[in-house]
């Protein structure tokens, strides 16, 4: 069986199959961000006792001069905490300590990252402290 196919019809299969190269070519980067994969405490938790730290493990390894956290308690007052500092082998956990035992109540984390390819992104969650 011979099929045999048109110079317009080999001109449309070419120009679909670049459109789809582009398309997935333009995904692509959107796959390399640093998005938050897991925090402590948990988002939305209530935690029993004041923690000691936070941190936050992302998908990618961060920037830390261009990579922060700033929590406020329910008034929107602000946390105070160290430095934030990077860990794990590949720097995807950003972590940093309370300066001082936090209070029950609501608090809000506000997030942001830079990942080593260059993509920005952030984020916000909340956590509680039971009385």
């Amino acid at each position: 069986m011979n099929i045999a196919i048109s110079s317009e019809m080999k001109t449309y299969v070419a120009r679909i199959l670049v459109a789809g190269t582009g398309i997935v070519g333009l995904a692509a980067p959107a796959w390399a961000h640093a998005h938050l994969k897991t925090s402590m405490p948990m988002t939305g938790s209530t935690v029993q006792a004041s923690p000691t730290r936070i941190s936050m493990d992302f998908t990618e390894g961060l920037e830390l001069a261009f990579s922060g956290v700033s929590i406020t308690d329910n008034r929107g007052a602000p946390v105070s905490l160290s430095e934030p500092v990077l860990g794990a082998p590949d720097d995807t956990e950003l972590s940093a300590a309370f300066i001082k035992p936090l209070m029950p109540g609501r608090y809000s984390v506000a997030w942001h990252a830079l990942s080593k390819d260059g993509h920005k992104t952030e984020g916000k969650y909340d956590f509680s402290v039971a009385p």
